[in-house]
């Protein structure tokens, strides 16, 4: 009996490590193209960087399109006007006011820097993890996980892919927060100079600058609570496992962080260095705080993208 006839009696519900990692029948070439056409090898070398980009593509429509991810985008995007309205009504108030309130009822850009303060801590990693948790276990759950490695793009690069499109949805859903925070702030408070948290007051123009570093610095923290939820996504084929151990994972983090005898234990974790976008809110801005935070989130990422990798890569798919 041939090779081929040998393959062609196994079980369908099977793919080993060995068959997917460089597959030559493409099933994924229809979900990615939108053509329907399906290819019996792999294309020339010239047109593998295309079909990546093909494939990133197809996964941030599904992703931008799900209503579930809608949903928390809105949610997060309402959270500033929620809190800037708030902020408002408390600050018709009377005057003397301080902290918070008074920063932001003096100028219109702080509520963008409150609004981070407040869901960096639970709303924004929420968001994250069930897009990062639900990239592979999803997938397997849903039964087309074994379709999509028999595409021509291999276990490595599907796993890239779907963590480029919960990257993606990082940036966009801090992005959501810092557009809504700026718009509302624009709305309800008065634009002006900018007072920081060290004294001394910024322009309107270097203080829209500062709001874009810290999106940017935000982020990059999203993007490393992804890598943990990509990682833990290969492990369980049931997704919302995946997403609650994320979860559970980044609330059991911020209590570790609350206790002073654990002091010593928290420049390691994750959380702690979310809020450290407060950096650009003095002057002159602590880029080594932003320093040190970006390389502790290069290292979350680049330790469980390689978990991810050497748990994926080997694994036995059976859904």
């Amino acid at each position: 009996m041939s090779t081929a006839e040998t393959r062609a009696r196994r079980s369908p519900e099977l793919v080993a490590a060995s068959e997917t990692a460089e597959p030559a029948q493409s099933v994924e070439t229809e979900r990615v193209a939108g053509a329907g056409e399906a290819e019996s090898a792999p294309g020339p070398l010239t047109r593998r960087p295309m079909a990546f980009w093909r494939l990133l593509g197809s996964e941030l429509g599904l992703t931008f399109r799900r209503p579930r991810n809608q949903v928390m985008l809105a949610v997060v995007a309402s959270v500033p006007i929620v809190v800037g309205v708030a902020l408002r009504l408390v600050a018709g108030d009377g005057d003397g006011m301080g902290g918070i309130i008074g920063a932001v009822a003096g100028n219109s850009l702080m509520l963008t820097f409150a609004s981070f303060s407040f869901l960096v801590v639970l709303l924004l990693p929420i968001a994250v993890s069930v897009v990062a948790g639900d990239s592979i276990a999803g997938e397997a759950g849903t039964g087309t996980l074994r379709y999509l490695l028999a595409a021509p793009a291999g276990r490595t690069r599907l796993l890239a892919v779907k963590y480029l499109n919960a990257v993606v949805f990082s940036f966009a859903v801090t992005a959501v927060v810092a557009l809504s925070g700026l718009i509302t702030g624009l709305v309800l408070f008065p634009a002006g100079p900018v007072a920081l948290l060290s004294g001394g007051t910024i322009s309107m123009g270097e203080g829209l600058l500062r709001i874009l570093i810290a999106a940017g610095y935000v982020g990059a923290g999203m993007a490393a609570l992804a890598a943990i939820g990509l990682a833990l996504s290969t492990l369980t084929e049931v997704s919302i496992g995946a997403i609650a151990a994320t979860m559970v994972l980044v609330i059991v983090a911020q209590v570790l962080r609350a206790i002073p005898e654990l002091d010593g234990l928290a420049p390691y974790l994750l959380p702690t260095w979310f809020t450290r976008f407060d950096a650009v809110l003095r002057s002159p801005i602590s880029f080594a705080d932003l320093g040190q935070g970006l390389l502790v989130f290069g290292a979350y990422i680049g330790l469980f993208c390689s978990i991810a990798w050497a748990r994926f890569s080997g694994k036995d798919i059976t859904s």
